[in-house]
């Protein structure tokens, strides 16, 4: 007999979940953006060299790349609103020990810290998956992923107010006290996910992944300090390609890997991971450029001369185009596809970038470009959850998105550091002082462009909206949510969960096993004792079922992966059943 682990059904999902979730990963963007307004300062605020105050912006985005994969692996094996909430106490930590102190080493620990929230975005897509009804998961997987962008610039004007009128170290009391909030309504309204991954944490793999993308990362983000051509970049570079060369042969021979390569392969994970890089690119740029250009004096001949908190208003509407795009990407996405919206989305930011090339000589001009921008990116940023929960297991959800959003943290750190040169190396001076040029701004915006023109190419190799005879997760409505759930019993397993006198059993667990041991689909029974699974492709499987006063069932059964269903009745508890 095959053990399962049995888990306690979570409850059902009340209207609030979407909300709090939502909230939460808008909390995990503000660190993200919280200390723009003070960039500037930090080396008097710190007492240090420049170089050394920039470490206080790296540690987080390092710490942020290294806990994405991991805490969405975590969560598929553990649960994912343990690990959110684990994430978010990480975070509150963090933020206290910034909030009480000015030596750098203790604010560069204390951002480390913060940065480890980042794992709450693909924690909560993976919750919403568990435990939405098709029809609803789409719009609320598009907030969810856009909260990025939200929190980020809505942190924007509130940091920047709370920078110019009060001390700096505030900032993170704001913080932490969002964070409380935020664990606190997850307690109260979030259900635990029933849903688990089989095996168990692959620790050499957490390992060799976090060591090749800090010496990824580092030298992208330190590349400009250290200069391109130097030793130390060259050869941290080298270092990465060879510890992430062995870390992906290692994962290969592991059963449980941290992050299955095979399916990270696939064609709909693979695009749409790249498209990703180019969709963070296109969105930091913008989050540069634009702060810069409204606070330069007028007297740079193109400077805006905005106040610090102006500025941040004035590009504030990027992030709530953001969110208010969520809802539009639902219909979209339920009458043509998450690829479509994400190439829709692509071609709107590469408009609002080339509009932007001849909209930057008033300040309500760029109003226009952050809502034009808001809304491409949010369109963007809300198709690549479900392009990525469409194409694999539902116990691989939270590392799955993790994955995905590590991908866009790749694109921000190297748009941060290839901004950066441009800007540095086509600055002149005023007064002084090295400033931004006009010119370098239109490069960076010409910059962006290209990526998106890269996004886009990339996007229409992503599989249509039925790869390989599977149905393509999509927002919709109930009738096509029913249509969409009828297909997948054609592909799968069916039948009835009942008890040893033939009485049906209702909430029972039943789990699709596969022939490496992991699990690739579960599923709750019907108060008429009625279960459906789908299966990810031809194959032998094995279907358990486990409900409360019964014992664990386990039986064998083999689906050829065509369109026709395997009926299969589980009769708790012992015997087994042939298909």
């Amino acid at each position: 007999m095959t053990q399962t682990t049995a888990e306690r059904p979570a409850g059902r999902a009340s209207g609030a979940v979407v909300p709090v979730l939502a909230f939460a990963g808008i909390v995990v963007a503000v660190m993200q953006t919280l200390l723009v307004p003070v960039i500037k300062d930090l080396p008097q605020l710190l007492d240090t060299a420049p170089s050394n105050a920039t470490w206080v912006l790296t540690s987080t985005l390092l710490s942020g790349a290294v806990a994405t994969p991991i805490m969405g692996r975590l969560g598929d094996l553990y649960g994912k609103r343990r690990m959110l909430i684990l994430s978010l106490s990480v975070m509150v930590v963090g933020a206290l020990v910034s909030a009480l102190t000015s030596d750098l080493l203790l604010m560069i620990i204390g951002r480390t810290l913060q940065g480890f929230a980042m794992g709450a975005i693909p924690l909560g897509i993976g919750l919403m998956r568990d435990m939405l009804p098709r029809e609803k998961l789409g719009s609320a997987m598009a907030l969810m992923s856009s909260s990025i962008g939200v929190g980020g610039g809505l942190a924007l004007p509130a940091a920047a107010l709370v920078a110019q009128h009060s001390d700096w170290h505030a900032l993170f009391y704001g913080a932490a006290g969002l964070g409380v909030l935020s664990i606190a309504l997850t307690l109260l309204v979030v259900p635990e996910s029933p849903m688990r991954a089989a095996g168990t944490f692959d620790l050499p793999g957490a390992f060799g992944l976090s060591a090749g993308l800090v010496l990824f990362l580092l030298p992208i983000t330190k590349g400009s300090d250290w200069g391109w051509s130097s030793g130390t970049t060259l050869g941290l570079f080298a270092a990465a390609a060879v510890v992430l060369a062995l870390w992906g042969v290692m994962e290969l021979r592991v059963k449980a890997p941290l992050v299955d390569l095979r399916t990270t392969a696939r064609p709909a994970v693979l695009f749409t991971n790249l498209a990703s890089i180019m969709v963070g690119v296109s969105f930091y740029v913008v989050s540069l450029v634009l702060p810069q250009l409204l606070q330069l004096p007028t007297s740079t001949g193109y400077g805006l001369g905005q106040s610090m908190v102006v500025a941040g208003l004035l590009v504030a509407p990027l992030g709530l185009t953001m969110m208010f795009t969520a809802p539009v990407y639902a219909r979209l996405s339920a009458r043509y596809g998450p690829k479509v919206t994400l190439i829709l989305g692509l071609l709107i930011i590469a408009i609002g970038y080339g509009a932007g090339l001849g909209l930057m000589s008033a300040a309500w001009q760029s109003l226009v470009i952050s809502v034009l921008l808001g809304a491409g990116i949010g369109l963007a940023y809300s198709s690549l959850p479900a392009l990525i929960v469409g194409a694999v297991p539902a116990s691989e959800t939270g590392a799955a998105n993790g994955l995905n959003t590590l991908m866009r943290s790749i694109g921000t750190s190297v748009s941060s550091a290839v901004i950066g040169m441009v800007l540095a190396d086509t600055a002149h001076t005023v007064g002084g002082v090295e400033v931004p040029t006009m010119h370098g701004f239109r490069v960076s915006f010409l910059i962006a462009t290209g990526a998106v023109a890269v996004g886009l190419v990339l996007a229409l190799f992503l599989p249509g909206r039925r790869p390989s005879g599977k149905p393509q997760l999509r927002a919709s409505s109930e009738e096509d949510a029913a249509l969409e759930r009828a297909e997948q019993v054609l592909r799968g397993f069916r039948g009835r969960v009942l008890a040893a006198d033939g009485s049906p059993v209702a909430r029972a667990r039943v789990t699709l096993i596969d022939r490496g041991g992991r699990q690739a689909g579960a599923t709750l029974s019907a108060e008429d004792g009625s279960y459906a699974l789908a299966v990810p492709a031809r194959g032998a499987y094995v279907v358990a079922a486990r409900a409360a006063g019964h014992g664990p069932l386990a039986s064998s059964a083999t689906h050829a992966g065509d369109d026709r269903p395997v009926d299969l009745d589980l009769s708790l508890p012992g015997e087994t059943v042939s298909a």
